[in-house]
């Protein structure tokens, strides 16, 4: 395992059965795409593995299934709960379980305050000895956090190695946090690696998203830590149709999970509710897009 994270760590959709239980079955197929894709890592029970819709129970199960099927690769845990002694709580088990880090949002707040923000993500590293990535994604946590506020978290809290950032337009705020921060905090982009080519560029270390072809990111990734830029916009250009339109808002998890399915990945599309299904001409969309873009 590398001492530091790099590269891409490919959040994992939760697969779920036509009737939405748990399908721990297709766990399996996931971590061994992410591994012969080249994936430096994993990410479980985040917003793409539908984590707000899981039981507590449910959570154990698939983090100890992602950890037992992991073939070496590191496995971060999403432990992101709306209360810091949740939050503590989750960020616990998933040490005991095995996790090598955990990846923590903002929590919902009525008038979000730097101060008790900072004293969340501090209490949680008083509760665990592995690192912990904050996520920026105000989209769902509706918390925007200052480039100042990271990098006062990153300073002064040991244990926060890492940055998710999600928070557009996220190369403008890599350069702010590294002015601020320093070249040694680690910053992954997300988004479905919509803005990939242009974070890299900037210097972050590479992406946690959940794109249903992991190995293009891959090959995105390292075609730039070669130094090959020319070789890095061939592939992404390429693919940033499909990137886009996965990345849709409100049924980006149900064309990922119909894409996982296709591939035989997962054996449902299933997105458990109140979440939305595809429709046939979401669908259709989809398979021409494959085409049009080689995959």
């Amino acid at each position: 395992m590398a001492d530091k994270f790099s590269g891409v760590h490919w959040m994992l959709a939760t697969p779920f059965t036509d009737d939405e239980q748990l399908d721990l079955g297709s766990i399996s197929n996931l971590m061994d795409k992410a591994y012969t894709s080249g994936c430096e890592g994993v990410v479980a029970l985040g917003v793409t593995g539908e984590s707000a819709r899981l039981t507590d129970a449910e959570r154990r199960a698939v983090a100890k299934e992602v950890i037992a099927t992991a073939n070496g690769m590191p496995v971060t845990l999403g432990t992101t709960a709306p209360g810091t002694s949740a939050a503590v709580a989750y960020s616990r088990e998933a040490q005991e379980l095995g996790a090598a880090a955990v990846m923590v949002s903002a929590p919902a707040m009525g008038k979000p305050n730097p101060d008790s923000l900072f004293t969340h993500y501090s209490r949680i590293a008083d509760a665990v000895d592995i690192p912990i990535v904050v996520q920026d994604y105000p989209q769902t946590s509706g918390v925007h956090m200052a480039p100042g506020l990271i990098a006062r978290l990153y300073q002064e809290i040991p244990s926060v190695q890492y940055l998710k950032l999600e928070d557009p337009p996220t190369p403008t705020k890599i350069t702010a946090i590294r002015a601020l921060a320093g070249e040694d905090l680690a910053i992954f982009g997300g988004l479905g690696g919509m803005y990939l080519l242009d974070e890299l560029a900037r210097g972050s270390a590479g992406a946690m998203t959940g794109f249903a072809y992991p190995e293009v990111l891959v090959s995105i990734c390292r075609h730039m830590a070669e130094g090959d830029r020319k070789g890095a916009e061939e592939v992404f250009y390429r693919h940033l149709p499909l990137l886009l339109f996965e990345f849709q808002e409100g049924i980006g998890v149900a064309i990922r999970k119909y894409a996982l399915q296709q591939r035989g990945l997962i054996s449902s599309a299933r997105v458990r509710h109140p979440g939305p299904q595809t429709t046939q001409e979401t669908r259709s969309e989809f398979h021409q897009l494959v085409e049009a873009v080689g995959l």
